[in-house]
Formats: structure tokens, sequence, C-alpha cells
């Protein structure tokens, strides 16, 4: 009997960090801190390679990132149909 009490909360514990897996992976947090990173990236690669108006030109990876996110969650809903 302690076996599969054991087994149980082993699974249990399984579901809670799975689930906050899950939590993170669609979280705005996790998405804002992608798209300023890239931002910062592609900015600092702008400049290295002296670009004009690199504050601006790396608005758009990091922009693209963002809508890609949210149209993931519309395709993935469709394809789940």
């Amino acid at each position: 009997m302690k076996d599969l009490e054991a087994r149980v909360a082993a699974i249990e514990e399984r579901n809670k960090r799975v689930e906050l897996d899950k939590k993170w992976e669609t979280s705005w947090t996790r998405r804002i801190s992608i798209a300023s990173l890239t931002y910062i990236v592609v900015t600092s690669y702008l400049f290295v390679i002296h670009n004009d108006k690199p504050f601006i030109n790396a608005i758009v990876p990091a922009a693209g990132f963002l809508l890609s996110t949210l149209a993931l969650k519309a395709i993935r809903d469709i394809w789940q149909k």
C-alpha cells in the first residue's frame, strides 16, 4: 500500500511540474522576455553593422515573435479540433 501511495504522490508532483511548465510556455512574462531579448540582440547587431536606424529596425523581429505567438494559439486551436 505504501508503494502505491508513493507512486500516486510522485505522479501528483510530476503533474504539478507539467502544469507549471504549461503556464510558463503560454505566459506573457515569457513572451515579453523573449521579445525584449530579441530586441536587445538585434539592436546590438545592427549597431555593429552600422545600420542607420537600429532602434526602429530591431522592432520588426521582436514584434514578429509576439505576433507569431498570438497566431500560433489560433492555429493550435484549429489543429486540436
